[in-house]
């Protein structure tokens, strides 16, 4: 596997951060009885509007992460391994990634959600410094639980 060497997506990439996001969530529609949001998201409109970069390896795209930078925290929208290579640290280097990027647009705080139902989403999180903050009701019968993590501020 490559080094992550981030590249930021443009309009052309938009439907394959839409296929990679299908693939690499389908494994909990079944879990949720409908398909997770990434899954259906505009991403069209996300590369567009957002900050989603990408991890290819030999020219494939493996990974990517989407983060919206909000006025006192940067929020990870999403983190998408391709299932052939999850399990194998991107997650945990893209996370990091994201923190480097709130630091550097001067923010001291990333946010995120995931699904109730991702036990091991929420232990992932948790394990890297993550904290629950609250839990919300996106989806009728579906509950977001956030989280959030306190980064040192960069002078």
């Amino acid at each position: 596997m490559d080094e992550f060497e981030p590249k930021r997506a443009t309009a052309d990439d938009a439907m394959r951060v839409r296929s990679l996001s299908r693939r690499a969530y389908a494994k909990w529609a079944e879990l949720i009885g409908r398909e997770p949001l990434p899954m259906t998201a505009d991403y069209t409109s996300a590369v567009r509007n957002h900050l989603i970069d990408l991890w290819e390896d030999g020219g494939q795209l493996i990974a990517l992460v989407e983060m919206i930078d909000r006025a006192d925290h940067l929020l990870i929208e999403n983190i998408a391994v391709d299932p052939a290579r999850q399990g194998r640290g991107c997650g945990g280097v893209l996370l990091a990634h994201a923190e480097r990027v709130a630091q550097n647009l001067g923010h001291s705080e990333v946010r995120l959600f995931t699904n109730a139902a991702f036990a091991s989403n929420i232990g992932f999180y948790a394990k890297r410094g993550y904290a629950e903050t609250k839990r919300e009701v996106l989806v009728r019968g579906h509950v977001a639980v956030h989280m959030a993590k306190r980064l040192p501020v960069r002078l």
